[in-house]
């Protein structure tokens, strides 16, 4: 829907209306200095564009992606040792519960000491070769993602670049279409008082439609440029985020494969715990 402003607006501002050269040339200012804003939030835009791809960013983007897959990383290891320690304390305390009174004093301390002695140590083993086969596979995985990330971010940065290439050009044509119109504006001023005459009246109004069209590209390659902007950021998360979903996936994959052998590992250690109880109360 349009919104157009009374007419009496124009006709205060228009520097194709003016009649006198003070107002023709305190008409032109407000334009030259439109022109330069405009000019300038383009070239802002255009630096925000560039911003994510500076070396500084692409390195912070690969130590995000390393910091979170350690962290990752680290929960799958006390995941692991977790399970190994509720699994003994599980039993422990089924046996303190048979063992009655006995089993708070000398007598637990000493079956505390044999656990220690005879099945931990075969336990956190097996915990540990779990969990450097699954930070060998990890490590692997991260390598394969970090690559495909670093491929896809220069690739986005090549585009970007081409696409700064050709918008830069914009921002420059509005800095020299404000650097005319304050050329005119103070020729205006220099030629004294009294009614435009009509070689400053042609120029007034050439430069007026100037800047009418190339404001009016300059306003429309912002706005395309500031979704565009938005579309590239929306890109680098989804390039990082599919990085470490690639790496959780595998991490996940080794968990599942390996879980088995896990489970085992820890009915064996109960068995064990088990039978040393049954040993004490021979």
């Amino acid at each position: 829907m349009a919104h157009d402003l009374p007419e009496w607006v124009a006709e205060l501002t228009d520097p194709r209306r003016a009649e006198t050269l003070d107002e023709l040339a305190d008409r032109l200012v407000p334009l030259a200095e439109h022109a330069i804003d405009v000019s300038r939030r383009l070239q802002a835009q255009l630096n925000e564009l560039n911003d994510p791809f500076k070396r500084e960013a692409l390195y912070g983007r690969v130590e995000r992606l390393k910091a979170r897959v350690g962290e990752a990383m680290e929960e799958i290891t006390a995941e692991i040792a977790a399970s190994g320690e509720e699994r003994i304390e599980r039993v422990f305390a089924d046996w303190t519960d048979r063992a009655g009174p006995a089993g708070d004093g000398a007598r637990g301390r000493e079956m505390r000491r044999r656990l220690d002695r005879d099945v931990v140590p075969a336990l956190s083993r097996q915990q540990q070769d779990v969990a450097e086969r699954v930070a060998e596979r990890t490590s692997k995985a991260l390598e394969e993602a970090t690559q495909l990330l670093l491929t896809r971010v220069e690739e986005l940065a090549k585009a970007v670049t081409d696409l700064i290439h050709d918008v830069l050009p914009l921002a420059r044509e509005g800095l020299t279409l404000a650097s005319r119109i304050s050329a005119l504006s103070g020729h205006a001023r220099k030629a004294g008082r009294g009614p435009v005459p009509a070689e400053l009246k042609d120029a007034g109004a050439e430069t007026s439609r100037a800047f009418d069209e190339a404001v009016a590209r300059l306003e429309l390659e912002w706005s395309a440029l500031g979704a565009r902007s938005a579309t590239v950021r929306a890109a680098l998360r989804g390039a990082e985020e599919a990085a470490f979903s690639q790496v959780t996936e595998e991490m996940t994959r080794c968990v599942e494969q390996l879980a088995p052998r896990h489970v085992q590992a820890l009915n064996e250690a109960e068995a064990k715990a088990r039978s040393l109880f049954e040993e004490s109360r021979g």
